[in-house]
Formats: structure tokens, sequence, C-alpha cells
């Protein structure tokens, strides 16, 4: 099967607490079209909003199967990349997935422990998206199956739902 990969960099922002009892939060909030020459969890920017962090270079991989998917992405109003991470602090924070897939950026959503976010995808990467696409896409029609008629004279192929005493697991054993 097809397949391309691409190495990005993540960014994420933490938020100080909005009360003296939270801890603040972490957030990815870009992604780099090229892996940086920086080191993982370094900070990069430090503003009153927050702190910008780089938190380390993961890959997308595109499969020719999910072409459907990456269009149905690069289609809609905001074309973007989901980014799940773990960990609330950014000097720990691991990054899980980086993907393209919207349906599989919704699948990890789902998980409580990850922070999921879809982050803008820089044009870049929407046009090696579009690339790998256009040359991998097939598009597979829509067929509705019929069903086949059924004959009342045959007899039911299904087991019955009680069986005999003879037929029940463990009847042919002695005690």
């Amino acid at each position: 099967m097809p397949q391309e990969r691409m190495r990005m960099g993540v960014l994420a922002i933490r938020r100080p607490p909005v009360t003296r009892w939270g801890s603040g939060e972490l957030r990815p909030s870009a992604v780099l079209p090229q892996e940086p020459a920086t080191a993982p969890h370094k900070l990069i920017a430090r503003e009153p909003a927050g702190e910008t962090w780089y938190l380390g270079a993961a890959d997308v991989t595109l499969w020719s199967g999910d072409t459907g998917h990456h269009h149905d992405n690069l289609t809609s109003a905001h074309p973007s990349i989901w980014v799940a991470i773990r960990g609330r602090t950014p000097e720990q924070a691991e990054i899980v997935c980086v993907t393209a897939d919207p349906y599989e950026g919704e699948g990890y959503a789902s998980d409580p422990d990850l922070i999921v976010e879809a982050v803008p995808m820089p044009a870049g990467v929407r046009a090696t998206v579009a690339a790998f696409i256009a040359a991998h896409h097939v598009e597979i029609p829509f067929k509705k199956r019929k069903r086949s008629k059924a004959d009342p004279a045959a007899m039911d192929p299904r087991a019955p739902r009680i069986l005999p005493p003879e037929e029940k697991w463990g009847a042919g054993r002695k005690p």
C-alpha cells in the first residue's frame, strides 16, 4: 500500500492557571512543516498570554487507503492537522499522534487521558497532501446490495435456539 511520511515539529501553548487552585493548561497550537534543529521540550517564547513550547517532532503518514479522508480534510473550511498529546506539563508532555486524517483525530479525542487539538495545516503540507491524493486516490462507487428472495419452503439453516440434552456441551462425558 503506497504511503508517504512527513516529519513535523509540534508547538504547544501553556497558559497560566485562571485561579490559584488551577494548574494551567497545555494545548497543541501549531505544527511546523519541517523538524527544527531545536531540542524537544524547549521554551520558545514567553508572553503575557502564555508560553510557547516546542514539544518535539512526529511523523505524519499518508496512506493510499485513506485518501478519501484526506480529501474530506482538504475540502473542509479549515484544513487541519490533529495533534494528540499526553501530559499536563511541557517538560513531560508526550506526542502520541500527529495525523492529517480527521477521523483518526476524532478517534483520539474520545480518550480522556489525551489532549487533542486540530491545528491549522501549513500551506506546504496542504500541497503535499493534495499531490498524494491526486496520485493515489481511487474513487469507489457505492453499490447497494439487493436481498435475495427467501424460500419459505426451505429448511431454516440456523441452529435451534435450545439444544436437546444429547447435543449440549459435555453431554457425552461420563461422570
